[in-house]
This record gives C-alpha cells, structure tokens and sequence, in this order.
C-alpha cells in the first residue's frame, strides 16, 4: 500500500491530467462558438439518432435539469432541434436533430469523435484496453466511496 504522500502527489498528477482532457473539449468547443457543455450534449444526440430526453443528458452529464433546459433552449431558437411527444412517457419528450442540426453537428462531433480515436489508437490495442480498465475501475472506486457518508471515510494518518 502507498504511503499518503506518494498517494497525493499520484492523485495530483491524475487530477491535472484530467482537467487537461477537459480542456481540450473546451477548446473544441469554443472553436466552434460552443460551451463545453453544448459540445457535449450535441454529441450525445449525434450518437443517439432515436433522440433522447432532458432527463437522460442530465444522468449521463451530470448536469442539473436548468444548464440543460437552458441548452436546449438555445438549440431550439437555433433550430438544431425539435421536441417529440413519447406515446408511453407524457412527462418526458424526445430530443431530435432537425436537419439543420444534423448539418450542424455534423461539422464538430465526428471530426472530434475522429480525434479521440486517433489518440486512443496511438496507444495500442492493449494499453487502450488497459487504460479504459483501469479508469473504470478507479471510477467504480471513487463512486462507491465518494457515496459513503463522510464520516465513514478514513481520516489521512
């Protein structure tokens, strides 16, 4: 087991590496006059040609059902958008793609969807399976303890 200094300085480096990871969406994203949050929900939609519901971007996003409505708010004046009615779901409606969406979206999420192929390929097959391993492991790790009650979390020795 590693020593707490050693844990922090790793954790450090993990943290930094994925506000890096974030940061290039976030460029991406302002390149094409996007938040990054906007980026992201079009590419849920993009890879959901059956549309989706608020409800199912915000679970998968972690966002409140605000950021999101406010999102869809500008697709919609936009025109990249449009709301269909769910036979056995009243509460919820689908969220499609117009055309002009489809057009829209087409020219930011599989060029970037492109990219991040490209740089999991430049790793290998193995270490790609590795590294998506080992992230799911880490995340299965932080959602259960991040779960527990605070008081439940051991103090630092």
């Amino acid at each position: 087991m590693l020593a707490e200094p050693e844990i922090n300085k790793l954790v450090n480096a993990y943290c930094r590496l994925r506000d890096r990871q974030h940061a290039v969406y976030d460029r991406c994203a302002k390149r094409h006059g996007l938040t990054v949050n906007e980026l992201f929900v079009l590419d849920i939609l993009w890879f959901s040609p059956q549309g989706c519901t608020q409800k199912e971007i915000c679970e998968r996003l972690s966002l409140n059902k605000q950021t999101v409505a406010a999102i869809m708010g500008r697709f919609l004046k936009k025109g990249y958008i449009f709301y269909e009615k769910i036979a056995r779901d009243r509460r919820n409606k689908r969220i499609c793609f117009t055309e002009t969406g489809k057009a829209y979206a087409e020219t930011i999420i599989p060029p970037a969807a492109r990219a991040e192929n490209l740089a999991l390929q430049e790793l290998g097959a193995a270490e790609a399976s590795e590294l998506v391993r080992l992230t799911a492991a880490f995340t299965e790790n932080m959602e259960i303890i991040f779960a527990a009650p605070p008081k439940n979390i051991p103090r630092e020795n």
